[in-house]
């Protein structure tokens, strides 16, 4: 196992253990009950749950984006809450091929928290292996002392960085949204259609095999290599919709070795609601 991804065998062995919290972070981004409705009709036994729209995001202004995180302090005293000591390893999983659980796993690292991996194939992996499965909710943990902040291990900027980095570039933006969403021929999410100026497109879905887990290190390497273009992966910083699947191709540089780049939480629902900011339609020039 590495601090990337972990295999459904490797977490049933590890089930037990009483170093491991493993958080359920199933969602639906159209419908917002579906992934506690999916927790209460059977989760990983232990599994606790973790709302992306109520616990994993600040408060919305109409100006901040649609997942805004919390603060470090807040998403601290949350982890606490359920237990989440600096030795505990922190597994998540969904069944949207990692894209939710990506995003947990970016948001603990940012915390400072190293010991976290997503569930590869997430929970279609599990139950197509036959694994524990359970409708109890995980169990009643005691709080620790609020999580405090360490040195993140993952960095963010900001969309005035964003915008200044237009005129004068000094890192390139990559859009993880589907390429039609990216050209701007449709927006099922956001006021606005089209991109930031200068983004390249990289759509989350072709991180993963056709059995839902990700593609071998070397694959991925290549591929993001090929969209780099000879770019330093610290010059590079990711966004979506709303800051949530970018995750999953900060994951996926990670996976192939190519560490250090960073991440737009506002993304495009936070660029958009800014009439002032430029927008960009079709490919990539």
């Amino acid at each position: 196992m590495t601090m990337t991804l972990i295999s459904a065998a490797e977490l049933a062995e590890r089930l037990s253990g009483a170093d491991l919290r493993v958080f359920d972070v199933r969602h639906d981004l159209m419908n917002h009950a579906a992934g506690r409705q999916a927790y209460g009709a059977g989760h990983i036994a232990g599994a606790r749950y973790l709302d992306h729209e109520t616990e994993l995001a600040a408060p919305r202004t109409g100006r901040n984006g649609r997942h805004p995180l919390p603060s470090r302090a807040e998403f601290g005293a949350l982890m606490a809450a359920h237990g989440v000591t600096p030795q505990t390893l922190v597994v998540a999983y969904d069944a949207s091929g990692g894209m939710y659980a990506a995003h947990l796993w970016w948001m603990l690292r940012w915390l400072g928290h190293e010991r976290v991996a997503v569930l590869d194939g997430g929970w279609q992996a599990w139950t197509a292996a036959g694994l524990p499965v359970s409708t109890e909710p995980g169990a009643a943990v005691r709080a620790g002392q609020p999580v405090e902040p360490g040195a993140a291990l993952a960095a963010t900027v900001d969309a005035a960085t964003v915008l200044a980095n237009i005129a004068q570039t000094a890192f390139t933006v990559v859009d993880a949204r589907a390429a039609n969403r990216y050209r701007g021929e449709v927006e099922p999410m956001d006021p606005v259609a089209g991109h930031i100026p200068g983004a390249l497109n990289r759509p989350n879905g072709e991180n993963l095999q056709t059995d839902g887990r990700f593609k071998a290190p070397e694959q991925l390497r290549a591929e993001f290599t090929a969209l780099l273009a000879g770019r330093d992966p610290a010059a590079i910083v990711h966004q979506c919709g709303s800051g949530i699947t970018a995750c999953h191709n900060l994951l996926s540089m990670e996976i192939a070795g190519l560490s250090g780049s960073r991440l737009y939480p506002g993304s495009w629902s936070e660029w958009c609601s800014d009439a002032s900011r430029p927008v960009a339609t079709g490919a990539a020039a």
